[in-house]
């Protein structure tokens, strides 16, 4: 039988470009064991912390249509706070309230390495999650052959003010921004692999 598929979030940031929008894009590590070497969204799967009481006074409302993304191992918070720590993780992007600059998400990615958990990060900055920026988009689960399954939703964002992406040189070892045309080219004339969905 096929292995359930785990509860995962995905980040598509966006801005505005010439000639339209462009995403951000990272590219998984080689060794990883699963998508090695391919050019992916930043996103990862739901911890069991990313949900709970821990998170009161953390977070904004959620978007309007977030409970569309919920299922039975994943409420719509634990969902978008997966997306927001994956993201910062992966990508050192993330919605704040206030607005915080680049260099203050590479210390928080710093103090998450180490060990800090997210809400305490948060927390020591007087910050809060912006979850409503994060603007539900699509799923994709990945198919009954593959051993490693997962259950991935896509949320949009808008790129946060004051900050640009940055990988983190362990699980992610390149990024790029880029248009989708772009992107979709350079996969077509073989340059890069793109991860199915």
């Amino acid at each position: 039988a096929a292995p359930p598929p785990r509860a995962a979030s995905t980040v598509i940031v966006l801005r505005p470009a010439e000639g339209g929008l462009e995403v951000f894009c990272v590219l998984r590590h080689q060794k990883s064991s699963f998508l090695g070497g391919a050019i992916v969204f930043p996103g990862g799967k739901v911890d069991e912390q990313d949900g709970g009481d821990a998170w009161a006074g953390l977070v904004t409302a959620p978007h309007p249509r977030a409970a569309m993304m919920e299922s039975e191992d994943a409420s719509a918070l634990a969902l978008a706070v997966a997306a927001c720590r994956e993201s910062l993780e992966e990508a050192a992007l993330i919605p704040l309230d206030p607005p915080v600059p680049s260099e203050v998400l590479l210390a928080m990615r710093r103090e998450l390495e180490a060990g800090t958990p997210f809400a305490e990060t948060l927390r020591e900055r007087g910050v809060k999650l912006a979850i409503d920026a994060l603007v539900p988009w699509g799923r994709w689960v990945t198919p009954e052959a593959e051993a490693r399954r997962f259950d991935a939703r896509f949320f949009l964002l808008a790129l946060p003010e004051m900050q640009e992406g940055a990988h983190d040189e362990r699980e992610v070892t390149h990024s790029f921004w880029a248009t989708p045309a772009e992107v979709l080219r350079r996969f077509l004339a073989g340059e890069i692999f793109l991860a199915p969905p």
